[in-house]
């Protein structure tokens, strides 16, 4: 048997992925219905992106961001600060041997995705890409 606990592969396994994405979906239930007796934190309205899962089963990682981006310090606060509801709250339903520890941060994918965009409309990089379209071109289609 290998010596190594944790399978080195190059992402999550099939296993952390799912129980993930179950996380996410109760998770984001339990918020919508504002089933946590906390007026601060019920008065956001919070999407949960995705939520990464460590190899054992024990952490679980949700990424989240207010709707419409505003106030996200309040936010992380309020589910921090009320993480041991919700880890009862998600755990209720599920079939796993340890309710995960929750842990929150800042989903951070649509901030990217606004600076890609903003990269792709400079000038200069769509004269690049350009430039280099023409380039890999079929030089048959050239003749």
């Amino acid at each position: 048997m290998s010596g190594k606990r944790f399978p080195q592969g190059s992402g999550p396994t099939q296993r952390q992925l799912r129980v993930g994405e179950l996380i996410r979906r109760k998770l984001s239930d339990v918020l919508n219905r504002a089933e946590v007796h906390d007026p601060d934190l019920n008065r956001h309205s919070i999407t949960v992106g995705e939520v990464r899962v460590s190899p054992d089963l024990k952490v679980a990682t949700a990424y989240v961001l207010p709707l419409g981006g505003g106030d996200r310090d309040g936010a992380l606060l309020a589910l921090r600060r009320n993480r041991g509801e919700l880890r009862h709250l998600v755990a209720r339903g599920m079939a796993l041997k340890f309710a995960p520890e929750l842990r929150f941060a800042i989903d951070e994918t649509f901030d990217r995705l606004d600076d890609a965009r903003r990269l792709f409309a400079d000038e200069t990089v769509r004269r690049d890409v350009a430039a280099r379209d023409d380039d890999d071109a079929d030089p048959l289609d050239q003749a």
